[in-house]
């Protein structure tokens, strides 16, 4: 990533930048805290939002967000420093995707039946909430087709709530 790009593009210099922000990695970090907050301000409000009382009405709220039009240009940074905190953990953006999916699962957690710290399959149902919800979203991303990956999001939701399963 090369600085004059960006600095051009919100009437800077990257020398402005530099003195900003200490560095690029310090510019990146800045970036992914931003993002971190608009997060976890989603995460919150969907946690207050008494709509969204169990762990499948929740993770069809979270969808509702994920799959939001807005969210597209966060979500593809998001994608991006998930990626990058795997490949290479020492940079800027080490720890990402971990804490990630942390914040993601304490949420799914907090909404499961049992409304308790959940045991090792109760974990298992938010981790499969959670990886519908990732895989559908980056499908999404990679396509743009909202309408088949809600489709396939609501079937899975409401296939899961048929059989009990995701619910404990």
């Amino acid at each position: 990533m090369s600085l004059r790009p960006l600095a051009k593009a919100v009437n800077s210099s990257p020398r402005v930048l530099l003195f900003i922000f200490g560095s690029k990695d310090g510019l990146v970090r800045a970036l992914l805290e931003r993002a971190r907050a608009e997060e976890l301000a989603a995460v919150e409000a969907i946690r207050r939002d008494p709509a969204a009382g169990d762990l499948l009405a929740t993770a069809a709220r979270v969808w509702s967000w994920l799959s939001a039009p807005e969210q597209r240009d966060l979500l593809k940074l998001w994608v991006e420093a998930y990626a990058r905190s795997l490949i290479d953990p020492t940079g800027p953006w080490g720890g990402f995707a971990a804490e990630t999916v942390h914040v993601w699962l304490d949420l799914l957690a907090s909404c499961h039946p049992s409304r308790r710290r959940p045991a090792a399959h109760e974990i298992a149902d938010c981790t499969a909430v959670l990886a519908l919800l990732r895989g559908a979203l980056l499908d999404l991303l990679a396509t743009g087709d909202v309408d088949r990956t809600t489709r396939a999001v609501g079937s899975t939701l409401r296939s899961w709530a048929e059989v009990g399963g995701a619910t404990g």
